[in-house]
């Protein structure tokens, strides 16, 4: 598929988006909801790549936690 450039996401978070912790724990639970939809749908390998993208996004929300003392 191709990419215009005005697809982009923009480079700094916009006013009011909830910032990056937001982000990754929104990614983190809509991403595993697609992992369950593409397993039930016996999509194995794509399960298995969004299982390891909920995997990296949980992680991410972990260590911003731990840094950010909450």
């Amino acid at each position: 598929m191709a990419s215009s450039g005005s697809d982009r996401l923009p480079s700094r978070p916009r006013s009011g988006d909830g910032g990056p912790d937001e982000a990754a724990n929104y990614l983190a639970t809509a991403v595993a909801e697609l992992a369950k939809l593409a397993r039930r749908h016996r999509l194995d390998m794509l399960g298995y790549l969004l299982e390891m993208a909920h995997l990296e996004a949980t992680e991410l929300v972990r260590q911003r936690r731990r840094h950010n003392g909450t």
